[in-house]
């Protein structure tokens, strides 16, 4: 048996550090957290200076078994987790539930899995830091008291099953004023001027025009002014630009970019991350800190030098913009930058090479830009249209990374480079447009839009931003989606050969891809806790607690004095709020009459969700309200009267087929067609307030034939049936579905009795392997 035992997070891990480690060293796995808070409300005794209770996490009884036998057989434990707050907290988690003594245990960092590093940190031990220790529990605990308190509050006030969480609630916040900046924008348009003028050398020169015209007659009266005018170069301007690489990725910009060039959403970015990490490939992934080592600095001029070349090599710093930067002491990097290929798996391939160009990048060479601007007059107009053209003099970092653009970040592409011209050169005209755009209202947030900003306002840390994203959606307060567009009519002007055209075209506008859309239920929860806990919503608020967080870390603040002073404010307001009279929350919106029957039609929120009701409750003189829920992508905010109206149109009936009616809905499980005592559902695809007879035809046909195909045999006076499935023939009985051995050469020759004993013999074998 090995002298010493080295626990990491993670089998992974503990494979790869073994490989290093020689014959006096056993690598052991905890599979993650090993304890965690009781559950329920007595987790945290609030009267004793919140005194936490921890239970060995469910599952993991056996794990802690194994490596307490481990540990008694060894004579030193190194803890190995991860160097942050979380890794420190599941080091002394170890400590305590193995019950290993302070002479016996030793704490291990380090930032890459490699073998120089893990050696290292074997010959430089340490004591578990209880500051950090401490900071994670004071967040664990006051995580627990916001959701412990506030959720029951929501069951209570609005619906049950909701939570709240002290973060989560600060990105719902986000998501939910974004979509309201977006309903409550006023769109504004401008007519833009661009002129095109054929060259000599048959290349076509485009210029525009500065100023932007505010109506329709401006833009015309402009282009009827330049119907006889001469155009000609007034001037031409060089100036020589230079561009700067990007900082070399924290966790925040690695979710970012991965999503914008790889299309990786911000758990999958951390799940690949994670495994780049634990095999050695890349060094660790939750950090907020620029720095790159000496060691790593020294290693990329060695291979950019031999890549592309010396003079493009540019050692750098950077500094980090957080004031609280904690988390690691370096930047996500390579920890071997002459490895190309690293992984078979292709995403993990494409993030390491993302990873190791954007590193290689940092300490390259500014890019060279020669820009050119041209100046051309306008004989009849003292206005001027300019052409811009850019030439890449030296690509610099370049020749490695080019960051990618946000949709909502200003675009700096470069330029393609304009023709030869020369000063007093005139230019035919071969047209003009002027071409009518609008101002766009703010974008919705991507998963990687919201990490940016949630990191802009200091809220959350590298290793929350992830798991914040995932439960917002997983609790049905965000929805992640893609949308189609809508057209809309844009009025384009051109002059062509002195005459001036004028057109209504269309476009389509406003098609969303993967962006993240608030629920009906995020804006009632939202406002409520806006309204009674503005504090634990407040942006100031949530980053002034990362930075009191920060403080315990640091050793300058006592943890449970930090949740004293949170706590007596926030369990006030809980008590106060307990009083509010759920009516007073606003579940309902009034939206008119109908036109036909003079009744009232409101919005609210249902058992099931938002639904549109029509008519009051039902009294002995008038007829029982009627409801309908909300289409896809309706909200109870933004929907309309007419709107509301039009989903009282189902059910419908929309034809007759074999003499019984075709009669379209919508259920509990989506739209539907009714024929007879059949019921035949219609899919996303189709519209259950457009679809026609010869569509529903085709639905209930194709549908009888996939289940003739489906049942293989039947047996009279038994629910017994023989049925083909995705994975090959089964057995049905009442709701069980039991395979059919392999081999059975042709299920249809089954007798009831061999179907029998099938079902019976499965039974068998699934109570002998359950006990």
């Amino acid at each position: 048996m090995a002298k010493n035992l080295v626990i990491v997070e993670s089998p992974a891990k503990a494979k790869t550090i073994e490989n290093y480690l020689g014959i006096d060293y056993q690598v052991a796995s905890s599979n993650g957290h090993i304890r965690d808070l009781i559950k329920g409300n007595n987790a945290v005794n609030v009267a004793q200076g919140f005194l936490p209770s921890y239970e060995i996490t469910p599952g993991k009884e056996r794990v802690v078994q194994h490596l307490k036998k481990l540990a008694k057989e060894s004579t030193c434990v190194y803890l190995a987790s991860d160097d942050d707050r979380e890794g420190e907290s599941i080091s002394w988690h170890l400590k305590e539930a193995l019950q290993l003594t302070d002479d016996k245990v030793q704490r291990i960092v380090f930032r890459e899995i490699t073998k120089t590093a893990v050696l290292n940190a074997l010959k430089q031990p340490r004591a578990i830091d209880l500051d950090l220790v401490d900071a994670q529990q004071a967040r664990r605990v006051l995580d627990r008291l916001v959701g412990y308190d506030l959720s029951p509050l929501l069951w209570k006030k609005i619906k049950p099953g909701l939570s709240a969480g002290r973060v989560q609630s600060v990105a719902v916040r986000m998501v939910v004023e974004r979509e309201r900046a977006i309903d409550n924008f006023v769109v504004t348009f401008h007519f833009s001027i661009s002129a095109f003028f054929p060259l000599p050398t048959g290349q076509l020169l485009k210029a525009d025009l500065p100023e932007k015209f505010k109506t329709e007659q401006d833009a015309l009266a402009f282009l009827e002014q330049c119907k006889d005018a001469a155009f000609s170069i007034k001037a031409l301007d060089k100036k020589a630009l230079k561009r700067s690489p990007s900082a070399p990725f924290i966790t925040s910009t690695l979710q970012q970019e991965a999503s914008r060039k790889l299309g990786y959403s911000v758990t999958r970015t951390m799940i690949l991350a994670q495994q780049l990490y634990e095999t050695g490939k890349i060094s660790y992934m939750r950090t907020d800190s620029l720095n790159l080592s000496a060691d790593a600095v020294q290693h990329i001029s060695k291979e950019v030098t031999e890549t592309y070349g010396k003079e493009y090599f540019h050692a750098r710093s950077y500094k980090t913009k957080s004031s609280t930067a904690q988390e690691a002491h370096e930047a996500i990097r390579p920890t071997d930058f002459s490895a190309k290929i690293v992984s078979n798996n292709r995403d993990e391939q494409r993030l390491y090479e993302l990873i190791w160009s954007r590193a290689m990048a940092s300490q390259m060479a500014d890019a060279q830009i020669e820009k050119t601007v041209a100046t051309i007059q306008i004989s009849t107009s003292d206005q001027t249209l300019v052409a811009t053209g850019e030439v890449l003099k030296f690509e610099g970092f370049l020749k490695a990374y080019a960051r990618a653009k946000d949709e909502d970040e200003e675009s700096d592409d470069a330029a393609e480079m304009l023709p030869p011209l020369h000063i007093g050169q005139v230019l035919p005209l071969e047209k003009m447009l002027a071409r009518q755009r609008f101002a766009n209202p703010p974008p919705r947030y991507t998963e990687a839009a919201l990490v940016r900003d949630l990191e802009e306002r200091e809220i959350g840390r590298p290793s929350t931003y992830a798991p914040i994203i995932s439960t917002i959606q997983k609790r049905g307060y965000i929805k992640l989606e893609s949308r189609e567009g809508f057209p809309r009519s844009y009025t384009l002007l051109t002059l062509e050969n002195k005459q001036i055209q004028t057109q209504q075209l269309t476009e389509i506008v406003r098609a969303e891809k993967q962006k993240l859309f608030p629920t009906d239920i995020a804006a009632i929860v939202n406002d409520f806790l806006v309204k009674h806990f503005s504090d634990v919503t407040d942006y100031n608020f949530t980053a002034h607690v990362e930075k009191e967080l920060d403080k315990i870390a640091q050793g300058s603040k006592i943890w449970n004095q930090m949740l004293a002073e949170f706590y007596s404010v926030f369990y006030t307001k809980i008590q106060s709020t307990s009083d509010v009279d759920r009516s007073m929350i606003n579940h309902t919106r009034y939206l008119g009459k109908d036109p036909e029957t003079n009744a009232s039609v409101v919005v609210r929120l249902g058992k099931y969700g938002p639904l549109v009701q029509l008519g009051v409750e039902a009294d002995e003189r008038q007829e029982a309200p009627r409801f309908a829920g909300l289409r896809p992508n309706q909200r109870m905010e933004t929907i309309t009267l007419e709107a509301a109206l039009d989903l009282f149109k189902l059910p419908r009936e929309i034809g007759i087929f074999e003499e019984a009616p075709m009669v379209v809905n919508i259920g509990r499980f989506g739209p539907y067609i009714k024929h007879g005592s059949s019921f035949y559902s219609i899919g996303k695809e189709n519209d259950p307030f457009t679809i026609g007879a010869v569509k529903a035809i085709e639905i209930i046909t194709t549908k009888r034939k996939a289940d003739a195909e489906k049942l293989i045999k039947t047996f009279p006076d038994s629910e017994i049936q023989i049925l083909n499935g995705r994975w090959g023939a089964y057995i049905k009985s009442e709701k069980k579905n039991v395979r059919i051995p392999k081999d059975i050469p042709d299920p249809k020759l089954l007798s009831l009795e061999e179907c029998l004993k099938i079902l019976e013999h499965n039974a068998a074998k699934k109570g002998k392997k359950d006990k």
